[in-house]
């Protein structure tokens, strides 16, 4: 096998897989077939992609585009190996996000990928900074937000959304309380948006739109805050401080604490200055 796919994560409806291909020029290319609409991001690597929509030479930030059960060709004219990040959506899943895109009506994609886009950069790199920290749980909000991009891409709509409504703004201050309430649980951008009974595409939006940041985003926020003070009012270890605050990994909370708060944990329970 020149092709392996480890999934790593998935949802209802979703499902992301890390592939890393070791074929060469020396390797014909073999037909496969998409099983659900496919977004993938390249992160490593150049290859040829060819479909019935059109074929294109693929490469590190573009976007490979597949539908459900189309037929497809990756192949290595010039060069050795590449890796991607794959977001397999259902169907149905992938309806509600293009349902909830102003003035996007088709689900098929009518072209193999999207080129370079900058706009897409720090989406990208976020989503490669949480497979190599292992964060499962930014996946499903990075694919979502991916997916949006893909459908906004290729109709050439603007990434402009009107304001949020009363009611979504009600709906956001809904999830903002359940998440101060339950900020050490493994809470889902699924369960938020079900909570509030809205799609998550819709939600996701809703929500950074009012508050300025991701659900993932302002839950990070808040334990790392919690923590904070926890550090600052007492002598607990830090790693029980960590665990408590919904973190599982010492290591990550200190990462994340040290990008966000400027410091070490054990530096700010000093009140050392940088």
């Amino acid at each position: 096998m020149t092709a392996t796919a480890s999934s790593i994560a998935s949802g209802p409806g979703w499902e992301l897989f890390d592939v890393i291909c070791t074929a060469g020029v020396e390797d014909r290319p073999f037909e496969e077939q998409h099983p659900q609409f496919c977004v993938a991001v390249v992160t490593s690597g150049t290859f040829r992609y060819d479909t019935s929509v059109g074929s294109a030479l693929m490469a590190p930030g573009m976007l490979l585009l597949g539908n459900p059960g189309s037929c497809f060709k990756c192949g290595h004219d010039h060069s050795r190996g590449d890796r991607c990040l794959s977001f397999h959506f259902s169907p149905d899943y992938f309806e509600r996000v293009v349902a909830s895109i102003d003035g996007a009506t088709r689900l098929a994609f009518e072209t193999p990928r999207l080129p370079l886009l900058e706009r897409l950069a720090s989406l990208l790199a976020s989503l490669e900074a949480a497979r190599d920290a292992g964060e499962p749980w930014a996946f499903e909000e990075l694919g979502l937000r991916i997916a949006g991009a893909a459908v906004l891409g290729v109709r050439g709509l603007p990434d402009a959304p009107q304001p949020p409504s009363r009611r979504d703004e009600k709906r956001v201050s809904d999830a903002v309380r359940h998440i101060e309430t339950h900020a050490e649980a493994a809470l889902s951008l699924t369960e938020l948006a079900e909570w509030t009974a809205t799609s998550p595409y819709h939600f996701l939006r809703s929500f950074r739109q009012v508050t300025g940041m991701t659900p993932y985003q302002y839950l990070l926020r808040t334990r790392l805050h919690r923590a904070a003070v926890r550090l600052r009012t007492g002598d607990e270890p830090i790693s029980r401080i960590a665990f408590d605050a919904g973190f599982n990994d010492l290591s990550t909370f200190n990462r994340r604490f040290r990008l966000v708060m400027g410091r070490t944990p054990s530096a700010y329970r000093s009140g050392q200055v940088n």
